[in-house]
């Protein structure tokens, strides 16, 4: 019987495949509202009986539609969740991968289909998913109120309680809890980095993968400025007895309004471009560091990193609508004054794509500065501090029916999760995968449970790990030179962004 002992009860899964079983939605902490909201996460109450747990738990507080995902509906509370998939129910001691979402910190859920664990579990991994806060929940800042105590990063505390669970209850189901690797992509990628330079996660996991990690970070004042904004919005006072008698919703509600305002001013400055408005807070308790000077002073020199970025990054942001559109020279122009990108480094993207419109130096710029070259840094620092990091680049690209397939956010993570036959990525893969896809899938799964089983996902890492790069491609892919030819232009800039 699929039947599981944790420490608050027994739960039972189903068979996901013939040798996979899948147990979804166990309670790692209690909802995190009520007496609970905006504090650290509370242990999760026990129950009698066997737990049914063949559905994912409710997704956190947020507005989004996700294609073939579930949405949050107020007065969902059970939202602190983890989903297990195990090829060994009956024993065994294997390696665990703990995946965290991405979704700017604001939207997404461990429900995605494309997080789903069957073909990493196949390739003799125990996968765990998670929920955690988002939002104002899960990252606004609360002002303090007397003896309250409302911590900031709060999804990354959340995040801490599911790594404590499986130390306490993953070897039930096969996994072993000396052997975890968590991994994450996109603001779950950052969350990962954050992990590694955090005291409260200290142990908790052993090796970590980013991919497309992102890199805006938030000052205590950057967070309280951004609480005003949406406590102004909500229609209540910036205060904690203020925030704690809106709902969940008005804050949902609010922010998106604070969001579409700066969508809709160029004169808004960083904002304007993207304007996602929660990150982890350097708190100095939480977050002590920003994760670059962390893994510089080698806060994490113990654990393996494996890190991935793709080549084009910032057009999916453009596909869906969600960035400005930048079409003039003036317009560029003023984007790398409203970042503070360093002189020339705008001249130099031009000179590296001599044929691209404005829109597409501009994407590449804004990739690069997000998500590419702060990824780049983290296995840079990270091996320069002695640990062991390893680099790749997702530059899988083809022609599609609608034309150019672009290797861009979010891209990868079908692959290396080996979903690539799921109808709700088609558009994130440029339609139905191709047998070249299916190869390319089968390498990064394999890499990915190589990497988890010993650290090494099958090339060299050593002390440049820029220099070995790995690059993830179908045989017939183009290369694309452009990632290598820019990285000399970003030497001035300052990492983390800190926004706005």
């Amino acid at each position: 019987m699929d039947i599981f002992k944790t420490a608050h009860g027994a739960v039972r899964g189903f068979r996901a495949s013939a040798d996979v079983v899948a147990v979804l939605g166990i309670p790692y902490a209690a909802p995190p509202f009520g007496v609970h909201r905006f504090r650290e996460p509370a242990p999760a109450a026990a129950w009698t009986g066997v737990r049914d747990c063949t559905e994912f738990g409710p997704v956190a507080p947020q507005s989004a539609e996700l294609p073939g995902s579930p949405v949050w509906s107020p007065g969902d509370e059970d939202i602190l969740t983890v989903n297990v998939w195990t090829p060994a129910p009956d024993g065994g001691s294997l390696p665990v991968l703990v995946w965290i979402h991405g979704g700017a910190y604001t939207f997404g859920s461990s429900a995605q289909p494309d997080f789903d664990g069957t073909a990493l579990a196949r390739a003799g991994l125990v996968v765990v998913t998670l929920n955690y806060r988002l939002g104002f929940e899960g990252f606004g800042h609360v002002p303090a109120a007397g003896a309250a105590a409302h911590p900031d990063n709060r999804g990354l505390l959340d995040q801490v309680a599911a790594l404590r669970w499986v130390r306490e209850n993953i070897a039930a189901f096969g996994g072993d809890p000396g052997n975890v690797t968590v991994a994450g992509q996109s603001s779950g990628a950052a969350s990962v980095a954050c992990l590694m330079v955090m005291d409260r996660a200290r142990g908790l996991f052993h090796r970590a993968i980013a991919h497309s990690a992102a890199s805006p970070f938030h000052t205590r004042d950057i967070a309280a400025a951004t609480t005003r904004e949406v406590a102004a919005a909500a229609g209540c006072p910036a205060t904690a007895e203020g925030l704690t008698a809106a709902t969940p919703q008005d804050l949902v509600i609010a922010s998106d309004r604070v969001v579409d305002d700066y969508r809709r001013d160029p004169e808004s400055g960083s904002r304007h471009y993207d304007p996602s408005l929660y990150a982890p807070v350097l708190d100095g308790d939480v977050l002590p560091t920003d994760p670059l000077t962390g893994l510089a002073a080698g806060a994490a020199r113990g654990v393996d990193l494996l890190v991935c970025h793709t080549t084009e990054e910032y057009w999916l942001l453009d596909a869906v609508g969600s960035s400005a559109k930048l079409t003039t020279e003036e317009q560029l122009a003023r984007f790398a004054e409203d970042f503070g990108l360093p002189d020339g480094l705008v001249a130099g993207y031009h000179a590296a794509m001599p044929e691209a419109p404005v829109l597409d130096v501009y994407l590449a710029v804004f990739g690069d500065l997000l998500f590419g070259e702060f990824s780049n840094r983290l296995a840079e620092l990270h091996a320069r501090a002695g640990g062991r990091a390893f680099l790749s680049r997702f530059d899988r690209r083809r022609t599609g029916p609608h034309g150019a397939v672009r290797a861009w956010h979010c891209a990868d993570v079908p692959f290396a999760f080996g979903n690539v036959d799921s109808d709700c990525v088609a558009f994130l893969i440029g339609g139905a995968p191709t047998s070249a896809d299916h190869g390319l899938a089968r390498r990064m799964v394999r890499a990915w449970a190589d990497f988890a089983t010993t650290g090494n996902p099958g090339w060299p890492g050593g002390d440049d790990p820029a220099a070995q790069a790995h690059i993830w491609s179908t045989d017939d892919d183009p290369a694309d030179a452009r990632p290598t030819a820019v990285r000399a232009l970003w030497a001035e800039a300052e990492f983390p962004v800190l926004r706005p």
